[in-house]
């Protein structure tokens, strides 16, 4: 099997360096799609959706690559955090998430147009956040750039500092289920990429 040409439709410097772990060559190519939360969808299909979305702009334009969407939300039961407009927002999230248990859901869609293939699926890891105080809340405000993360931080920035245990998979928090991924793209055929 001729392998693809495959591109991650995605500007999150996280994202690629984790797909890099796999071994893969790939492109990036950010898509320019709104990421939509509607409020009858669970958290699991909101990352989907937005996923997808992201794919489909993508391999419109590359209709012979296999092209990788992603998105990720940190959600504490039905509400959901995603990227805090400013400094005194990401601290409000950090002080709502503090000595709580809360899940973070990315959803990945893999697709290839010309071959006519579609992939979608969610993984979901629990992250126990410490105690903070508002001292604290302010010190990783200030180490961490907290806009550009859903829910105002970055287990691999100074996670030590906040978080007190995760369970599940450690790269889907940073923004990309690489266990899951790897395993999907073996069953499309795919295992000699990685």
């Amino acid at each position: 099997m001729k392998l693809p040409r495959i591109i991650l439709a995605s500007a999150s410097p996280r994202r690629s360096e984790l797909l890099k772990e796999l071994g893969l060559n790939f492109d990036v190519i950010p898509a320019d799609a709104d990421e939509i939360a509607p409020v009858h969808l669970s958290p699991h299909e909101i990352c989907l959706v937005n996923a997808h979305r992201k794919a489909r702009v993508i391999a419109r334009e590359n209709p012979d690559a296999l092209v990788i969407g992603a998105d990720t939300i940190v959600c504490l039961g039905q509400q959901i955090f995603g990227k805090p407009p400013n400094s005194t927002k990401a601290r409000r999230i950090l002080e709502a998430l503090s000595g709580k248990t809360h899940e973070v859901v990315t959803g990945v869609c893999l697709m290839e147009i010309r071959a006519r293939r579609e992939k979608l699926f969610a993984v979901s890891t629990t992250v126990s956040f410490q105690r903070l105080t508002p001292g604290r809340v302010r010190e990783y405000v200030k180490s961490v750039n907290t806009l550009d993360k859903a829910g105002a931080y970055a287990i691999q920035e100074h996670g030590d500092m906040i978080i007190k245990k995760i369970n599940g998979s450690h790269s889907n928090v940073v923004g990309l289920p690489l266990e899951r991924l790897r395993k999907e793209l073996g069953d499309w055929g795919y295992s000699e990429l990685l």
